[in-house]
């Protein structure tokens, strides 16, 4: 994989991507669509890189959205089984210290779940931009434009890590390279993180 040497941050996505949350997302939004008579694998292909509040505002607008997405947010914040680090995440983050390359970590998640989940995978981000910091949710690029602000690096400049669609869209609108997981659609295909090792050589 070639990278380009003018990345001068990377900025990670959590859930996916640096946090191996996929089971108990699965879990707790399949249980939502069974209790909501919406089509389960729908509801996965839906929601991936969304607020809570956004998957519930599209796959079911006769409901009210923010309660529903506060319910959800609610199951999250207790289960936590099977939240780990995602293979090679802890190498990749001690490479991009010990080489001086800054990181943040942007989330649709809100403050109370990131750091739950980053906590459970023993992840301790320098930065960290999440939902409720924001106007507006991935797709939007807010939340990876203020990432680069703060760490004071221009957006075309920052690499974006991304699992989801929606979060490669929003990476890609804030002008930053974006490193795909999970065959998205992206300027860096990657299998894992340990892929990414090369940025610190």
């Amino acid at each position: 994989m070639e990278v380009e040497t003018t990345v001068e941050a990377v900025l990670f996505d959590m859930d996916g991507t640096l946090v191996d949350s996929d089971a108990v997302v699965e879990r707790i939004w399949r249980a939502w669509a069974r209790a909501h008579d919406v089509d389960e694998d729908l509801v996965l292909t839906t929601m991936p890189g969304r607020p809570a509040a956004d998957t519930v505002r599209e796959l079911r607008p006769d409901l009210d959205a923010e309660e529903q997405g506060r319910a959800q947010l609610a199951k999250e914040y207790v289960d936590l089984d099977g939240v780990v680090a995602a293979p090679g995440a802890h190498d990749l983050l001690a490479a991009l210290d010990r080489t001086g390359v800054p990181w943040a970590v942007v989330t649709s998640a809100d403050a109370r779940l990131a750091g739950l989940r980053l906590g459970a995978a023993g992840i301790t981000a320098p930065l960290l931009v999440t939902r409720d910091l924001l106007t507006h949710g991935k797709p939007h690029p807010e939340g990876y434009l203020r990432a680069a602000e703060e760490l004071g690096v221009d957006p075309t400049r920052c690499l974006v890590v991304e699992d989801s669609a929606t979060g490669a869209a929003a990476g890609k609108a804030a002008g930053a390279r974006v490193a795909g997981l999970k065959g998205i659609d992206a300027d860096l295909p990657i299998t894992s993180l340990t892929d990414l090792l090369e940025l610190t050589r």
